[in-house]
C-alpha cells in the first residue's frame, strides 16, 4: 500500500507587529495553533513574504517579540519540515538570522521549483507586473546596501520608529483598495502570469502581498491540450486567515477560519 505523500503549505502577509502589540499577539497566538495543527502532516512550509510589519537585522541584534512565532518555527525545522521565507516588502531587511537560527533559507526574488510532477513559481508579488513604476524605483533604491547600511546606523530607536511610521502610512494609503478584485484585464500580477506564461508553462503561481485570497484559473493559448495554470494570491493572516496547501495532486487554497466564501475564484 504506497504511503501518502505529507502535504506542502503556504503562508504570507502575517504583518505581525501591527497595528499594536495586543492584536499583533492574539494574531500570532493563532498563526502559532495553525501551525501546531498542520506539523505531523507538513513536509514544507512556504512562508511567501511580509511576516512582519517591519523586520530589520543588525549585526548583533533582531527585534524584540514574535518569540512564539520564531519559537514554532524553529521547532518545525528542527522536527525534519523544511522551511522557505520569501522576503516581503515589508521585511526585505535580513542578513543571515532565519538562516542559522531556523535553517531556513531566505529567497528575494521569485522561485521556480517542481514538486511530483507539477511545476510552482512563487514569489511575495511586490514589483512584478506593469505600471507601478514610483514603487519599483523605490524598491531598488530601498534594497541598495548601502541603504540597509545607513538605516542600520541609526539609533534602533529612531530607525525603528520611522520605520513604523512608513508602514502604518503605507497601510493608510492602501485603505481598502486591497479588498476590491479589479478583474482579469486589471489585476497586475495575473498580467505577470499571462506574461510569464508566453515562454513557459507551470502549473501554479503563487505569490502574496495582494491580501486578498485569489484562485484563478488562467486562460493560457500557450498551453499544451489538458494543461492549465492558475494564479493563487494567498491572502492575509489579519482579515482572511488563507492559506494554500498541496497534497500533491492539487493545490486549494483554503480559510483557517472559514471565510472561504471570500476567496475569490475562477475555476
Amino acid at each position: 500500500m504506497a504511503t501518502a505523500m505529507k502535504k506542502i503549505y503556504f503562508l504570507s502577509d502575517f504583518h505581525l507587529g501591527a497595528p499594536d502589540h495586543a492584536a499583533s499577539l492574539k494574531r500570532e497566538k493563532l498563526i502559532v495553533r495553525f501551525l501546531d495543527e498542520i506539523q505531523q502532516e507538513a513536509s514544507e512550509i512556504f512562508l511567501v513574504g511580509d511576516m512582519f510589519d517591519f523586520w530589520y537585522e543588525y549585526r548583533k541584534v533582531v527585534p524584540k517579540g514574535f518569540v512564539r512565532l520564531l519559537g514554532k518555527l524553529a521547532e518545525l525545522s528542527d522536527a525534519g519540515i523544511i522551511l522557505h521565507f520569501f522576503a516581503g516588502n515589508h521585511d526585505m531587511w535580513t542578513r543571515d538570522y532565519f538562516q542559522k537560527e531556523l535553517y531556513m533559507p531566505v529567497y528575494h526574488e521569485p522561485q521556480e521549483l517542481e514538486r511530483n510532477g507539477k511545476k510552482f513559481y512563487i514569489g511575495h508579488g511586490d514589483g512584478l507586473g506593469p505600471g507601478d513604476h514610483g514603487y519599483k524605483r523605490l524598491k531598488k533604491i530601498f534594497r541598495h546596501p548601502v541603504s540597509k547600511w545607513l538605516f542600520g546606523i541609526l539609533p534602533p530607536v529612531a530607525g525603528m520608529g520611522l520605520a513604523h511610521y512608513f508602514s502604518q502610512k503605507s497601510r493608510a494609503q492602501t485603505g481598502t483598495a486591497q479588498e476590491i478584485f479589479l478583474g482579469e484585464d486589471a489585476e497586475w500580477l495575473i498580467l505577470h502570469c499571462k506574461e510569464i506564461l508566453k515562454s513557459r508553462f507551470y502549473n501554479y503561481f503563487i505569490f502574496g502581498h495582494r491580501h486578498l485570497p485569489i484562485d484563478y484559473r488562467l486562460n493560457d493559448e500557450h498551453a499544451a491540450p489538458g494543461y492549465s495554470s492558475r494564479y493563487i494570491n494567498l491572502g492575509d493572516w489579519i482579515q482572511y486567515f488563507t492559506y494554500a496547501v498541496f497534497d500533491g495532486q492539487e493545490l486549494e487554497l483554503k480559510s483557517y477560519l472559514n471565510h472561504d466564501d471570500k476567496i475569490i475564484r475562477k475555476t
